[in-house]
């Protein structure tokens, strides 16, 4: 028996009831689109091939997914989900299984689908208090699929089963194409049923098999932006189990939002209504305070954030505080025992073991040695209005309060710089540099009258 498998993806849907410009499955979810947590999934099973059915609006999906290799099948006068599989079965490998997704199902679960594979053909299915809408599984006294009902189609007794079609099935190639060829539209909708090839595989003893979901919420659709927030909803309970799980502690979980992955290590506190976007890595002891946003960050372990910290590719080496209210733009990297205080700004800076930037600071372009001191209100002025420029301070230096360093500049080892200095030259090491006006009264100066 071959080991190929092929996905195809039936992504063709309009999706007018999202009433929006864009296709249905480009919305986003959990950090990407409801098409990507799809074919996130397919590539865990390691599939031979991906066959996309795409349609209305088409060119969106293609550039979206430009970087993904997959293979792209057009369906222009859409009649039905089996008539999208037929579109697509020229392209498959002929003695491979075929899995069939729906584009608009983004919570399924791998482990769902690996099950499907151990059969020569199978559909996922799930149980339901309520089925009303959803297609039926009409089994034969063995427990096989004998037929999928579709709610428009069903008898009365077919409309009591609670157990329903998830759209998901796997079926052999050569299997799937016979079957495929004596489908029919003589159905409500007036439409192929990919369905029907359940009802011919039974004919032919070739029975399919049904396994149930885990989770009924993991076959949950989207056709509207209500049902699209519900599965936002679902996907970020699930993803803030998975941390919890791992070792994170959650202060309050349900304002906690997870838009990609993180990788946690263990006591990793995190308070309420933080935003994790991007790819996150966090190491044991890590302490993230209220609202703050962390987005595509390595932080090392014992890194303390105050709330209302933004930081986004940035990497910390560890037991070091940031904020309250910093900023910390891509580029940055903050030392052991440092300390980026309350409305300070870095980009592409690295600031060295034990310094300080505590307050109003902006650091730009710079390279910061250790045991460094930044006083309140110092700039790095790194930009002529056309080019970039770097400062570097070399270890041991104190800036005083509101400093601007006129880059390309160094302030060399142990050297002092007076609080008010404009330095547009280097700093020598271990002296004391400052540029002041003289301060002077003006005698006789009279406050101006308001006529």
């Amino acid at each position: 028996m071959s080991s190929k498998l092929n996905i195809i993806i039936l992504a063709a849907g309009k999706g007018t009831r999202m009433k929006s410009k864009k296709l249905k499955v480009l919305h986003p979810l959990a950090g990407s689109t409801v098409i990507e947590q799809i074919l996130s999934t397919s590539q865990q099973l390691s599939p031979d091939k991906i066959i996309m059915v795409y349609g209305h609006q088409g060119q969106q999906l293609q550039a979206h997914l430009k970087d993904q290799k997959l293979t792209w099948v057009e369906q222009k006068n859409p009649q039905g989900t089996g008539h999208a599989v037929q579109l697509a079965m020229p392209h498959l490998d002929k003695d491979a299984k075929v899995l069939i997704l729906v584009g608009d199902a983004p919570l399924i679960q791998s482990d769902d689908l690996k099950q499907l594979l151990d059969y020569s053909q199978a559909v996922l299915t799930a149980e339901m208090d309520n089925p009303f809408g959803y297609g039926r599984i009409i089994k034969n006294n063995q427990g096989l699929v004998e037929s999928i009902v579709e709610q428009k189609d069903a008898s009365i007794p077919q409309q009591l089963v609670k157990e329903i079609n998830s759209g998901i099935i796997m079926a052999k190639a050569e299997d799937l194409d016979s079957w495929l060829g004596n489908i029919n539209n003589n159905n409500a909708q007036g439409e192929l049923y990919l369905t029907d090839v359940v009802a011919l595989a039974h004919a032919d003893n070739k029975s399919f098999n049904s396994v149930t979901v885990k989770d009924n919420r993991s076959i949950k659709g989207i056709n509207d932006r209500v049902q699209l927030a519900e599965c936002e909803a679902i996907k970020q309970s699930q993803l803030r189990s998975d941390i919890m799980l791992s070792g994170v502690y959650l202060v309050n979980p349900e304002t906690i939002q997870i838009r990609g992955s993180i990788k946690c290590g263990q006591d990793i506190s995190v308070d309420t209504g933080v935003i994790f976007e991007g790819n996150n890595t966090i190491e044991d002891d890590v302490r993230i305070g209220a609202y703050s946003i962390v987005k595509n960050c390595q932080l090392g372990k014992g890194t303390r954030i105050a709330p209302h910290s933004m930081l986004e590719n940035v990497i910390t080496e560890g037991d070091c505080d940031i904020g309250p209210y910093a900023r910390l733009r891509p580029g940055t990297v903050i030392g052991q025992k440092a300390k980026v205080g309350n409305f300070v700004e870095t980009k592409k800076t690295t600031i060295g073991f034990n310094s300080k930037a505590s307050h109003l600071t902006y650091l730009g372009d710079c390279e910061i040695g250790d045991n460094v001191n930044i006083g309140a209100g110092t700039i790095t002025c790194n930009y002529d209005g056309v080019n970039k420029f770097k400062t570097t301070i070399e270890d041991d230096v104190f800036i005083g309060s509101d400093s601007q360093l006129i880059a390309p500049i160094t302030v060399k080892k142990g050297a002092t710089i007076g609080a008010g200095t404009t330095l547009s030259k280097d700093a020598e090491a271990g002296k004391l540099t400052l540029s002041r006006a003289r301060q002077k009264t003006i005698e006789g100066w009279k406050k101006p009258i308001k006529k």
